[in-house]
């Protein structure tokens, strides 16, 4: 190729270009050689930007016959190695950029930095290129790795995943057994899944790949246990104020005070008249529907199906929580201190108390010292336990508590033998997990029927019809990490494309930018040629 001139002068750097007319070329139907000209034209070709301003080039190529009789072509137009590629406008030096910008940041991401970078192209046409890059090609792994994942409200996907080589395969929508029993029938080879404990995965896995060790995830294990000790903790909701110190002794109420209808306001008073009306309705007709009631009391049909499921009227009064603590907790005392002495001013308050080490907001103080303002105190705090807590306490190991969880948690066993029985279980198949030996899987599964626990019970009854991949979890080194890293991946991925992408487009993405991270690892690393 030879330039002939290069203009500089207007927007664009326009290069004027020219192929030699002296060179054989091949035919890009048969590959036949031929030097035979029929004439030339010019390709106006698009090149990355040069000191910020576009690049066009402006090659003249040979059209030539093809010499070969059997050829379906007559003429041919010659390509120049590294400049040019059929039907294509740009360089692959930008086909290239313009496909890793769809591959990172999508349509619309990619758009935009290409027009910063003086290479106009819609959306949709950075989509089209991205969709046009071949995938690499399938290889079958050895270690398989299955997870669902959320598609979008209410529908669900499923990921595959090497584990070996730590790349995604393909996903899909759905996560019934019948399509991966249909990719597992067609890539055979694999010898090992690691997945959760779903069942239409082990049946799809037992279809496909009856010879594979399946795996059941040691996270997905500890995450269902630890989900059956919250529901055993709301259960015993009424326990768990035990955990908490006890309070200062108080002189005791006299009986009108503690009964709930000498404690009479407005609120109680209209709970109270809407659960008469409602059960009045409901017991000298039964079996009308919420609507009805709804209609004839002029009522929202969610009222009346609350006070209609309630036994008493106490129960549908709103409860109110005591105040959780906050980093304004300490200085409270101050704050009342500074007050009986008369300064009133939030704004000078709040620059004391942040002398003082107080890192929030000076709105925070203004809120604090609203009750102050009408005569009242300032309200204590009360530390109030909640299920998740408690699940959270259990399942930590024991070195890991802190003294303040340490406490909390004796005094919450020591008043309930439920969760002091949960506690054991649950440290006892740490402990197994921890030494990875399952040989006492079948008695602790025994301990969990027998329990009297109804989470647990139906826990060990949905491990014993999985129990051999169980095991296999327990004891060897598979597990579903690698699921869990890429799902991550495919949220972000959703998230950059607003969350709109098929599942074409996405499983396109996903594959592709994986592989991508593998060639360009670091700004560090080497670039491949």
């Amino acid at each position: 190729m030879v330039v002939a001139s290069v203009d500089a002068t207007g927007p664009t750097v326009v290069i004027q270009a020219r192929t030699y007319g002296d060179v054989s070329a091949c035919c890009t139907g048969c590959g036949v050689m031929s030097d035979w000209v029929h004439s030339r034209y010019v390709r106006h070709l698009a090149d990355t930007a040069l000191g910020g301003r576009p690049v066009r080039i402006d090659l003249s190529v040979r059209r030539l016959y093809c010499e070969n009789p059997a050829c379906m072509k007559v003429t041919f137009a010659e390509q120049v190695d590294g400049l040019t590629v059929r039907y294509q406008r740009r360089t692959p030096l930008l086909q290239r950029l313009v496909e890793i910008l769809g591959i990172v940041l999508a349509g619309r991401g990619g758009a935009r930095l290409l027009c910063i970078l003086n290479t106009a192209l819609s959306r949709t046409s950075v989509l089209f290129h991205l969709m046009r890059v071949p995938l690499p090609p399938a290889i079958t792994p050895r270690v398989l790795g299955v997870d669902d994942f959320a598609l979008y409200a209410g529908t669900y996907g499923t990921l595959l995943v090497d584990v070996g080589t730590r790349l995604p395969l393909t996903l899909w929508e759905g996560r019934d057994a019948g399509t991966l029993t249909t990719w597992l029938s067609e890539n055979p080879g694999v010898e090992v899944v690691c997945r959760d404990g779903s069942p239409s995965y082990r049946q799809g896995i037992t279809a496909g790949a009856p010879d594979a060790l399946q795996v059941s995830d040691r996270f997905h294990l500890w995450q269902g246990l630890s989900r059956r000790v919250q529901e055993i903790a709301t259960a015993h909701r009424g326990c768990l104020p035990a955990a908490t110190p006890d309070p200062e002794p108080v002189i005791p109420e006299p009986a009108e005070a503690r009964d709930p209808e000498a404690a009479d306001t407005p609120a109680r008073r209209h709970a109270k008249r809407l659960f008469d009306a409602v059960h009045a309705v409901t017991d000298t007709a039964r079996g009308r529907s919420y609507h009805s009631i709804a209609r004839e009391l002029g009522l929202n049909r969610r009222t009346v199906r609350k006070y209609a499921r309630a036994a008493t009227w106490q129960e549908c009064i709103r409860r109110h929580y005591p105040r959780r603590p906050t980093p304004l907790d300490p200085y409270l005392g101050h704050l009342s201190q500074r007050w009986d002495e008369g300064e009133h001013n939030a704004f000078v308050l709040h620059q004391e108390i942040a002398a003082k080490g107080y890192r929030g907001h000076y709105q925070q103080v203004k809120l604090a010292v609203q009750p102050l303002r009408r005569g009242l105190l300032l309200e204590e705090v009360h530390e109030r336990v909640t299920p998740r807590e408690v699940a959270r306490w259990i399942a930590t190991a024991p070195d890991q508590r802190g003294l303040h969880v340490r406490e909390r948690l004796a005094r919450l066993l020591e008043h309930c033998p439920e969760l002091q029985r949960t506690h054991t279980l649950v440290r006892e198949f740490a402990a197994m997990l921890d030494a990875q030996d399952a040989a006492l899987l079948p008695a602790w599964l025994d301990q969990l029927t027998t329990s009297h626990l109804p989470a647990l019970a139906s826990m060990a009854k949905s491990i014993r019809e999985d129990e051999a991949a169980v095991m296999q979890g327990i004891t060897t080194s598979f597990s579903s990490g690698v699921n869990e890293g890429r799902i991550t991946d495919v949220k972000l991925q959703k998230r950059i494309m607003g969350g709109r992408a098929g599942v074409p487009l996405l499983r396109q993405r996903v594959v592709l930018i994986a592989h991508l991270r593998r060639h360009y690892p670091g700004s560090n690393s080497p670039v491949p040629p």
